[in-house]
C-alpha cells in the first residue's frame, strides 16, 4: 500500500512547497481538491495543468486523483429533481475526468454530501436514478483516460442519500460500468453498523481508492480508531493501492497532521 494526502490543507501554501513537504515526509501521492486551484476545473489552463503536475511528479509524487468535485462552482446538485441542474452537473464530471486525467489521476472520488443529499419530494429510487444519470455521460472518457469514478458513502451526520458500503454498490451494479467504482472513507466506514474489517471484506470486489481518518477529523491514529484490523482486512482482499490522508480538522496544523498521519500509517503498515 502507498502513502498520500488531500491538498486542501495546505490550500494556503504554494504548490510547490507543498510537493516538497510532503516528499520530505515519505509521501508518494497527493489528492487534489480541484477548488484549491479554480473555482471551475476549466479555469485550470494546460500550462498550469502541466505546471501542476509536472512540479509533483519532479519531486517523485503522483497526483493519484481528484475529490471534493463539487465544492465550487455554486449550483450543481447530482440528486436535484430540475433536470437543468443535473445536465450541468453530470457536463461538469466530464470536465472534471478530462482535468483529472490531464493531471496524471487515476480516479475521482465522489462524496460531495451537500450536492448529492435527497431534497423535499426527491425519493431514494429518483436519486438513484439522477446519480446513474449525472455520471453516466463522464463513464466512457473515463474509461479511454483510465479514470475510474469511485462513490463514497458518508454518514448520517452528512448526508441522507448513500450512506452505506452496501447502499453505494447497489449504486454501482445499477450504472454497471467498469469505469464507476468504490471509495471507502474510514471516518464514514466507523458510522456503519458493523466492524470497518467487515465493510471492507464485504465490499472487497469494487474497492477502486481508500481515504484514512479518523472520527474526531483529524488523520488516523489521531484518534480512537486502531488501524491494525483496517489494514489486515485490506491485505486480506488484496487491496495494494493508495491510503490517502482526508483531515477536515486543520487546527494541529498541516504540518502536524501529515507527520504524524504517515508515521503511524508506516507503523501499522510497514514501511
Amino acid at each position: 500500500m502507498k502513502f498520500a494526502i488531500c491538498n486542501e490543507m495546505f490550500e494556503a501554501w504554494p504548490w510547490d512547497r507543498t510537493c516538497d513537504f510532503l516528499k520530505e515526509l515519505g509521501y508518494t501521492g497527493v489528492e487534489v481538491a480541484p477548488f484549491t486551484f479554480a473555482d471551475r476545473a476549466e479555469e485550470i489552463s494546460p500550462e498550469q495543468r502541466r505546471y501542476i503536475r509536472s512540479t509533483a511528479e519532479e519531486r517523485g509524487l503522483q497526483i493519484l486523483g481528484l475529490h471534493w468535485l463539487l465544492v465550487k462552482p455554486a449550483g450543481l446538485y447530482i440528486t436535484h429533481p430540475d433536470a437543468e441542474i443535473r445536465r450541468l452537473t453530470s457536463e461538469y464530471f466530464v470536465e472534471l475526468t478530462n482535468l483529472c486525467a490531464d493531471l496524471g489521476g487515476k480516479v475521482m472520488v465522489i462524496g460531495s454530501p451537500k450536492q448529492r443529499s435527497l431534497l423535499p419530494g426527491v425519493t431514494r429510487e429518483q436519486a438513484l436514478a439522477f446519480t446513474q444519470e449525472v455520471v453516466t455521460p463522464s463513464l466512457d472518457l473515463a474509461a479511454k483516460r483510465g479514470v475510474t469514478l469511485a462513490i463514497e458513502p458518508l454518514g448520517p451526520a452528512e448526508t441522507n442519500f448513500l450512506q452505506t458500503a452496501a447502499e453505494a454498490i447497489e449504486l454501482i451494479g445499477r450504472v454497471n460500468h467498469p469505469a464507476f467504482r468504490l471509495n471507502l472513507d474510514v471516518k464514514a466506514m466507523t458510522s456503519e453498523a458493523i466492524p470497518v474489517a467487515e465493510v471492507i471484506r464485504n465490499s472487497a470486489a469494487y474497492i477502486a481508492h481508500v481515504q484514512v481518518n479518523d472520527p474526531n477529523l483529524l488523520g488516523p491514529g489521531m484518534g480512537a480508531v486502531k488501524y491494525e484490523p483496517i489494514i489486515a482486512a485490506l491485505k486480506e482482499v488484496g487491496y495494494d493501492g493508495w491510503l490517502s490522508v482526508e483531515a477536515f480538522e486543520f487546527r494541529p496544523g498541516p504540518e502536524n497532521i501529515a507527520r504524524k498521519s504517515i508515521e503511524y500509517l508506516k507503523g501499522v503498515v510497514g514501511g
